[in-house]
């Protein structure tokens, strides 16, 4: 029984790859649909071929974690690209983006794509930002190839997800790094805004210098799935380090007295826009709850 990495999954069929580099069409057991178990791009798996001489997916090894949107397992990070300019930046749907992935329990870096269409100071304010919460921030322009190794070296030797929403310049930015993948590329609605959906499956794709990556179909809303009100403060990492100062265990930070978390956003040590998707979320999650 041989072992490999689901890399894609297409037409009922698993592409997996072996650790001599080779790459075996799969179809998955059975047993598997029967059972409910669905397989996922990036996960582990044992494969044996038939007395036909076709190969079939025997098992699926524990995954050590793994990102609902989009669907893949065993990553160790997940690079979040959001434009700075065309279209410009929306906080609160940067802000979901993240608390995705820091549900998901991954390394997330934040990398703010087309800085050559916005002054140099708002896009150090951006950076300075999300740096001061603690995520580690990329800035670059895939246009002008500015800031491309530094992206490199990120994703060196490491199983990454590319995600963000659509228009960002996600698929135009793993074509800098790597001419070689040839992935398509939509131009932006003059109307809207918003990018063509350009990326149509999740594939993970080899990196010349080390290292597989996903980019991924372009998200603008989503719903936050399985996440509890409770949880939620604890997804937003300054405001789960700052709440065991609240007066009151298990305080969610909207009118409880003596609560620090609105101590510190009305000093500026929390960042208003960060609290206020914290409570855009926050209700969402309450009214999913309550089926509104």
């Amino acid at each position: 029984m041989d072992e490999g990495l689901v890399v894609k999954g297409l037409g009922g069929f698993y592409f997996v790859k072996k650790s001599d580099g080779s790459l075996i069409r799969c179809k998955a057991r059975g047993r598997f649909k029967k059972e409910n178990i669905n397989i996922f791009v990036g996960d582990k798996v044992k494969i044996i071929r038939t007395i036909d001489n076709t190969w079939v997916i025997e098992e699926i090894m524990p995954r050590t974690n793994f990102i609902i949107r989009p669907p893949v397992a065993n990553i160790d990070q997940c690079i979040i690209v959001f434009a700075v300019k065309n279209p410009d930046l929306n906080y609160s749907q940067l802000n979901r983006f993240l608390i995705l992935a820091e549900k998901s329990n991954v390394e997330i870096v934040i990398c703010l794509n087309k800085i050559d269409l916005a002054e140099e100071r708002e896009v150090k304010e951006i950076e300075r930002k999300y740096l001061n919460i603690g995520y580690e921030v990329l800035t670059l322009s895939a246009k002008k190839k500015s800031g491309i190794e530094n992206l490199k070296t990120v994703l060196k030797d490491k199983i990454s997800v590319v995600s963000g929403p659509s228009g960002v310049g996600k698929s135009t930015l793993l074509n800098a790094i790597q001419p070689g993948l040839k992935l398509a590329t939509g131009d932006l609605s003059e109307k809207i805004k918003q990018g063509r959906h350009t990326t149509r499956h999740v594939e993970l794709l080899q990196l010349d210098f080390g290292g597989l990556v996903a980019d991924t179909p372009g998200f603008g809303y989503f719903k936050l799935e399985d996440i509890t009100p409770e949880e939620l403060s604890d997804l937003f990492i300054e405001i789960n380090r700052a709440a065991r100062y609240c007066r009151f265990k298990g305080c969610m930070h909207l009118h409880e007295p003596d609560c620090e978390i609105k101590r510190q956003v009305e000093h500026g040590l929390i960042y208003k826009e960060r609290y206020d998707s914290y409570i855009e979320l926050l209700r969402e999650i309450d009214d999913n709850r309550r089926g509104l």
